[in-house]
């Protein structure tokens, strides 16, 4: 089955998860992704482990399996001569090319955009950069989230600020990547014309953060950590249960009423303190203790099936191994198997989100190991 990307070649020059993310994302829409590595080392992410997958003497970390599937790898000594020929010859023919070394580094390299479009005019240049490429800064996750704002809404409080327990902010910038390369392809379809894009972390983050910024930008008011409640809604936070935590996210009115008609006080839906959002929000530290004490009386799945069967938003607290399970009860296929001739087994991955009816993503070889394939791209 042909991929919406079939036809595009990607020159990939990035690293650890932004990059890599949004190369794998077009590899699984049947983009051709080579993956220039570091020799000897390739990318950081191929030493981060544990956990790793595979025989000792043949061991992978789960961490560069988790975004370099679908990809070719070639080493090159990008200061070697010949290794650097070697990457030119690769920029001229590609559609794309995706680099998130430090600005300017490319350009001293001679595989800056300018670089690039003297040999490929109409080639699509990204750069990811963790402040802009005016500066010199090295961008990694946690740094950003603690910058950018994110540790200072995430906490039990403001005097505990927390990181993301993933590299969101990678993953963010990964997306607005993807997005903008398409974005850009399409640009080119119709003019014929190829651009740079740009996009750094500190951006993506204060983007992702929306209504967080948002009240900042426009009502001048610093959020702060809150815990797992919502600054704007209630009741929206973890709750406990007989036997464990459960989850509300209560987003209206009409839900409100259907809970606690459920729980057997239908008249908390017309007081005064609960009968709309702002007064829930205004008279949380009420509801709360009301909640917990009604909630308290049952177990968590069986206030799943109570109040999901009423169209109340609500789920108990769980961990990775749970949320797979649900997503397969589900049937949405979270899990895939890509064959690997190195192997006896397949590796497992998570699939791809995006579902498309007429192309969609495929899953046609395993993350590669160090310069498999740089013979052949050395022969090219």
């Amino acid at each position: 089955m042909s991929g919406a990307l079939d036809d595009l070649v990607i020159a990939d020059f990035g690293r650890v998860l932004a990059g890599p993310y949004a190369t794998m994302l077009l590899a699984d829409l049947g983009a051709e992704v080579i993956k220039i590595e570091r020799p000897g080392a390739g990318d950081d992410t191929r030493s981060w482990g544990p956990p790793w997958v595979g025989d000792p003497d043949d061991a992978q970390s789960s961490y560069f399996l988790s975004v370099n599937r679908n990809k070719q790898s070639a080493a090159l000594d990008l200061t070697d001569p010949d290794d650097l020929a070697a990457a030119r010859r690769l920029v001229a023919r590609a559609d794309v090319v995706v680099e998130n070394f430090l600005p300017g580094t490319m350009d001293r390299l001679g595989l800056g955009y300018r670089d690039a479009v003297s040999i490929n005019p109409d080639v699509v240049y990204c750069s990811v950069t963790g402040f802009g490429g005016d500066h010199q800064l090295p961008g990694y996750d946690l740094l950003i989230q603690a910058v950018g704002g994110l540790m200072s809404i995430t906490g039990a409080d403001p005097d505990h600020p927390t990181k993301v327990g993933v590299a969101m902010v990678d993953v963010i910038t990964g997306l607005h990547a993807a997005v903008g390369i398409l974005s850009a392809l399409r640009h080119r379809d119709r003019t014929g014309e190829g651009q740079r894009i740009e996009v750094n972390l500190l951006s993506s983050l204060l983007s992702a953060l929306v209504n967080q910024t948002s009240g900042y930008v426009t009502a001048g008011v610093v959020p702060h950590a809150m815990g797992n409640r919502h600054p704007s809604i209630a009741p929206y936070e973890v709750f406990e249960t007989a036997d464990r935590p459960l989850v509300l996210a209560v987003g209206n009115d009409r839900q409100f009423a259907a809970l606690v008609d459920a729980l057997g006080r239908p008249e908390m839906a017309s007081d005064n303190r609960f009968a709309t959002n702002s007064d829930r929000v205004a008279h949380r530290g009420d509801l709360v203790d009301i909640l917990n004490s009604l909630l308290s009386q049952d177990t968590a799945d069986n206030w799943f099936a109570a109040l999901t069967g009423r169209r109340v938003p609500c789920g108990p607290l769980n961990d990775i191994a749970d949320a797979i399970a649900l997503a397969e009860r589900l049937g949405l296929t979270p899990v895939v198997e890509i064959d690997d001739p190195r192997r006896d087994d397949p590796i497992r991955q998570v699939a791809n989100p995006i579902r498309m009816s007429a192309t969609p993503a495929t899953y046609r070889s395993a993350p590669p190991r160090l310069d498999e394939h740089g013979v052949l791209f050395q022969d090219a």
